[in-house]
């Protein structure tokens, strides 16, 4: 078939290689670079709980620092994978403990954080080892120099889908009319010489326009060969712009590690790995299990296509519930304030306590409490095992308006809606959530 033998076609496997170095090397970065930076302090050890991700509660961080240990090891884990040590279970391992403080907190939720669990996973599989690494060294008889031709092109298709689903969730109103750009850049007026040149309106237009442009054209231009290299100066660009102003972490750099398998082979093998045998050959290598790995590959991608797409099953925009945000490459797309007021009353004796968010959350935990659905729920729930271990029955109640975007403050939680009995479902629209108004989104 034309398709098994494009995919399993031999091809120079100098991108792959140099993908695992660069790669392995971020992975270390983001892991001990949040130790140094305080971003682990801050977000896993200070608090006194953690949101975790629903279902995923048992999943704490560990006690004093425990925390610490997690992320140096997880930091060495990324390490190995730079130099090919032990590959495969260094990959496999920092795949598991990436997903784990992945799914302990919400408080800083990034895309870049969820890209990463599908990247790592990815590699374990990869014969990214095979090559310019500790493993090959020790044990020659696993060097290669080509690899099948689906290694460059599941990330390929990764990234299509990740920045085709960006630009396309960029064509709502208040990103066409700058509104929200406007009100990213603001808090960017302090910057050193750019700060002022931000905040005008021409720039906001230029990035706004620029972003869905660039999102929605930068993995076909890299694919068309006269516009490959207009599209790496591209990318350089809109990436190191990202990582200055935006400070997304390693995300703008392991983007453009991606241009590795867009150039030709030769290419990346002249660059980068002179001494390395460049693989000459085109031979086709169907190996026995080509039928339930391209099963599996169809089952992954069919998932990745449909998570972004329902959004559209809950019945209010995910701009307001947020329902079916995660996971849906909705990057940087609104602005979302708001202020919540909770209280509890006790089943027995009707007293009601207003509750002290400063004794509880931490001001980043704050703004969550008072804005995002699920985590207005967890809070609710946190109160009530608060209060059972006092011995108290408790009802918890919340009054809570939002802004989406710079607009009014509206009420966003049904204040009369016991959130202490109220099941949580991730499939199911929660109807304790407020409609906006009907011309709430108009402007």
């Amino acid at each position: 078939m034309p398709l098994t033998n494009f995919l399993f076609k031999q091809v120079d496997n100098s991108s792959l290689i140099v993908f695992r170095i660069i790669f392995g090397l971020l992975c270390f970065l983001e892991s001990i670079g949040a130790i140094f930076t305080g971003w682990l302090n801050r977000t896993l050890i200070e608090p006194q709980f953690t949101f975790s991700f629903i279902g995923f509660e048992w999943l704490q961080p560990l006690p004093g620092n425990g925390m610490y240990f997690y992320y140096t090891i997880m930091g060495l884990f990324g390490l190995f994978i730079m130099l090919g040590y032990k590959y495969r279970f260094s990959a496999f391992m920092f795949t598991l403990l990436w997903t784990g403080t992945y799914l302990m907190q919400k408080s800083s939720y990034n895309n870049h954080y969820y890209l990463l669990i599908l990247l790592s996973a990815i590699m374990i599989i990869l014969p990214a080892h095979k090559n310019v690494s500790l493993d090959a060294k020790y044990n020659p008889s696993i060097k290669r120099i080509a690899m099948p031709n689906w290694c460059r092109y599941i990330f390929i298709l990764q990234m299509f889908i990740v920045y085709t689903y960006g630009s396309i969730a960029k064509l709502y109103p208040d990103w066409l009319d700058t509104s929200v750009m406007s009100i990213l850049m603001t808090s960017k007026a302090h910057y050193f010489l750019v700060g002022n040149l931000l905040q005008q309106e021409w720039m906001h237009y230029f990035l706004a326009y620029g972003g869905i442009l660039f999102d929605g054209l930068i993995i076909p231009l890299f694919l068309y060969k006269p516009t490959r290299k207009l599209a790496f100066f591209a990318s350089i660009f809109f990436h190191l712009f990202n990582s200055f102003v935006f400070q997304v972490g390693i995300f703008p750099y392991l983007s453009l590690a991606f241009a590795l398998f867009f150039f030709e082979p030769k290419t990346i093998h002249r660059i980068f790995l002179k001494r390395k045998p460049f693989y000459k050959g085109s031979e086709v290598i169907i190996p026995p299990y080509r039928k339930p790995m391209l099963i599996v590959f169809t089952l992954y991608f069919t998932a990745q296509i449909l998570l972004p797409l329902r959004q559209y099953v809950f019945p209010q925009s995910v701009l307001w519930t947020e329902e079916g945000h995660r996971m849906s490459w909705r990057m940087m797309l609104r602005s979302k304030s708001g202020y919540a007021l909770y209280y509890v009353i006790d089943k027995k004796s009707k007293e009601k306590t207003f509750i002290n968010l400063d004794e509880y959350l931490t001001p980043k935990q704050k703004r969550l409490a008072s804005a995002k659905a699920d985590v207005i729920w967890q809070f609710a729930q946190r109160l009530k095992n608060d209060y059972a271990k006092k011995g108290q029955d408790v009802s918890v109640f919340v009054n809570c308006k939002i802004s989406v975007n710079g607009r009014d403050y509206i009420p966003f939680i049904n204040p009369d809606t016991d959130l202490a009995a109220v099941k949580w479902s991730a499939f199911k629209h929660s109807e304790w959530i407020l409609p906006p108004k009907q011309d709430y989104f108009t402007r």
